[in-house]
């Protein structure tokens, strides 16, 4: 595993890294060897005294998600005990973080014949290459299976479990910050402690968060939930099956979400569902223009399009000429693609 990536004037060379390790061990810790200096420098980047201290931490990890405690303990210790470490991995207040991205779900199907389509959620992940973790990662650190895409070592911008749930983040729109967890630990916490929409709503209604986001959601039996949340406030939920980077349809700060063609890409997955696509049709559109960006030199390129269909237990990973499929029993391997900057 290497921290860096090959580019190219219009071309970038990306490696992905998939990883099975049902409890933290080596790989993680190889994982943390190689992106611990970049982690730290991010954390630190507004100074050591503006993130909270590691008791300050612990505690609210403690009291907001204490199933995850034995699992940040284990980690620390493959950390080596870095207490600089210690204090990011609770992700208890970090430094902001806005990816701009587009997802949606559907829901299952039924005919006379019984179910013809599972539920499915797709998303497109649009963040800069050089933030990116780059690591499928299939777990089972409480008990439940959870596959995703890793982001602040633990943490997940998206993924599924073994009790058909699966969820994505968004920016949501909404400047400003607050303490609260970093929302690549709440996606994590979802996952392993959910197991339908019920549940996900329970959760977020006590977890603060430190940013505004919107998380998109399907569980086993097609029901889908779209919640924005934000530091300070209750969540909102709706039935929205789709969401990028703004709160609701109506923007409230309209010159970010012009910035990142929000109205545009909601406008244009709300049409499609209410047509109702077949998942090949929803997931080509994913694949191309407004959904899909190109603009990676401005920290706004899509990095990946995932199809999670969790009651099949799979997730494709696609590009507009390639594909890798994972799976919660998936071996250990690497992919490697090519991003066209236009």
């Amino acid at each position: 595993m290497t921290s860096e990536f090959t580019t190219s004037t219009r071309t970038h060379t990306m490696t992905l890294y998939g990883i099975r390790e049902e409890q933290p061990g080596s790989r993680w810790q190889a994982l943390h060897d190689v992106t611990r200096d970049a982690y730290h420098r991010w954390y630190l980047s507004e100074g050591a005294s503006a993130r909270p201290d590691l008791g300050t931490c612990r505690r609210m990890l403690a009291k907001y998600m204490p199933e995850l405690v034995p699992v940040w303990e284990r980690l620390v210790e493959l950390a080596g005990g870095d207490e600089v470490t210690a204090r990011l991995l609770t992700l208890w207040d970090p430094p902001r973080f806005l990816p701009g991205c587009s997802q949606a779900t559907l829901g299952a199907t039924a005919t006379a014949a019984g179910v013809s389509r599972a539920p499915l959620l797709i998303r497109n992940y649009d963040y800069g290459l050089d933030l990116f973790e780059r690591v499928v990662y299939s777990s089972a650190f409480t008990g439940r299976r959870v596959l995703g895409m890793s982001d602040c070592l633990w943490g997940l911008l998206d993924g599924m479990n073994d009790a058909g749930l699966a969820v994505s983040l968004a920016f949501g729109g909404r400047p400003g910050s607050s303490p609260g967890f970093g929302i690549p630990l709440v996606v994590r916490y979802l996952l392993e402690v959910a197991a339908s929409i019920r549940d996900v709503a329970s959760v977020l209604r006590r977890v603060p968060v430190n940013m505004s986001y919107n998380l998109t959601v399907v569980d086993a039996s097609g029901e889908s939930l779209t919640a924005f949340v934000a530091p300070d406030s209750a969540p909102e939920f709706s039935s929205a099956r789709a969401a990028t980077n703004h709160r609701g349809t109506v923007p409230e700060f309209p010159e970010r979400a012009l910035s990142l063609r929000s109205v545009e890409r909601q406008r244009l997955l709300m049409s499609l569902l209410d047509s109702d696509p077949g998942p090949t049709a929803l997931t080509s559109a994913f694949l191309r223009p407004p959904l899909r960006s190109t603009e990676y030199g401005r920290a706004f390129g899509t990095l990946y399009t995932a199809v999670y269909r969790p009651n099949d237990g799979t997730v494709d990973y696609l590009w507009p000429h390639d594909s890798w499929q994972r799976r919660f029993d998936s071996v250990d391997e690497t992919k490697t693609v090519m991003l066209n900057e236009s």
